[in-house]
């Protein structure tokens, strides 16, 4: 067989191929066909079901286990949600070693669940801004040796699209980027490398993944946001909030506003509503906020680990749902929120039993799950 006339006539479906020879390579995961375009929405109307999921920091065993805690996976690792809305609020990224497993799980449950009319949204995180930002204070080693593996898959996948004529020519992976760094171990250089390559403004990863999510999310009655929201992030415009993001991600903005994703009082990076101590909560500013954001009743975050669990403040106009469960942060327990026209919100937990103590609650449910009520304002 002649291969270039093969390559001039089949241009497409060799990239195609070599792609997925790639992601299966380096996630172990066949993606589905997308029935349709991505969508890149700010506003949804309430589900019968929503299931809203902490940070996941580079954990997919725990990750698995809270979403089959919330019936979203079955024992093949497939969707089974059906139509049930997933948010996950952010930080897949850090502190643990299998990031990029995590970030094409979700992208494979996305396109399954868009086709039996499910809906799965992830979202932006502290540490997702950082990585694109070029900050990898809080990487694990064997983060470096994952995305290292990509990046040799990935550049044997650019060679092979080079022997052919009829394909645009790859640009070299590593344009640009030192080949060593100040303080850094040589035995680190090179996953170094990889990880900005990956993730930096239009790097393949960033663009592929980090593009897709979005920033600040508002679902019915519930507004989502990985740290908090203050009210000049709310007269600055969810959606032109989460484009600015989505330009910076994929290089079409040299820049990004420090108000926005970088600052400690920025939406990724706020702690005012996610406080330890319940009491230290500012209230007050949360009612004001939740109050210019028509149908708005509560704020669910992530970023503050609860060591006790899920839980709400203020009344529950503050959810408060990342329970550290990665092993790179305090290994706890696998929680989700569920939040469903017939139950309200409730806790889906891996303990059957928790401390009454918690929410004046105790409950056992048969088999693995466990459910608690929460007491909801109104």
């Amino acid at each position: 067989m002649d291969t270039d006339i093969t390559c001039k006539n089949l241009p497409n479906l060799l990239s195609s191929f070599v792609d997925t020879f790639v992601d299966f390579s380096v996630s172990e995961t066949f993606l589905p066909d997308p029935s349709s375009p991505p969508l890149f929405q700010t506003f949804y109307p309430s589900p019968n079901r929503l299931i809203a999921i902490g940070d996941l920091h580079g954990d997919l065993h725990k990750s698995k286990q809270a979403l089959r805690l919330a019936g979203l996976i079955d024992s093949e690792d497939q969707w089974s949600g059906g139509s049930t809305t997933l948010v996950q609020v952010g930080d897949v990224l850090d502190r643990g070693g299998q990031e990029l497993k995590i970030l094409y799980f979700l992208e494979k449950l996305k396109r399954q669940a868009a086709k039996v009319g499910g809906n799965v949204i992830t979202m932006n995180g502290n540490h997702e801004i950082m990585n694109v930002y070029g900050n990898f204070y809080c990487i694990h080693p064997s983060g470096l040796d994952e995305f290292q593996n990509w990046a040799d898959w990935f550049t044997i996948g650019n060679n092979m699209k080079r022997l052919c004529d009829g394909l645009e020519q790859p640009k070299d992976l590593y344009d640009g980027i030192p080949s060593s760094f100040p303080g850094v171990k040589q035995e680190y250089v090179n996953g170094f490398r990889a990880r900005i390559a990956a993730l930096r403004p239009q790097g393949p990863i960033a663009s592929r993944f980090l593009s897709k999510n979005l920033t600040v999310l508002v679902v019915g009655e519930s507004v989502f946001v990985h740290g908090g929201i203050l009210p000049h992030h709310v007269a600055y415009g969810f959606e032109r909030i989460n484009q600015e993001v989505r330009d910076w991600i994929t290089g079409l903005k040299d820049a990004i506003s420090s108000d926005l994703v970088i600052s400690r009082s920025s939406l990724v990076w706020l702690r005012k509503f996610s406080n330890k101590v319940t009491e230290d909560c500012d209230c007050s500013m949360l009612e004001h906020v939740l109050a210019t954001i028509p149908g708005a009743r509560r704020m669910i975050m992530g970023h503050t680990i609860q060591k006790g669990g899920i839980n709400g403040a203020c009344n529950n106009k503050a959810i408060r749902i990342d329970v550290g469960m990665s092993k790179g942060c305090i290994n706890g327990l696998a929680e989700v929120l569920e939040i469903s026209e017939n139950s309200g919100l409730r806790i889906l937990s891996a303990n059957r039993l928790y401390d009454q103590n918690r929410h004046n609650l105790r409950l056992q449910i048969p088999e693995q799950h466990e459910a608690r009520g929460m007491q909801v304002e109104g």
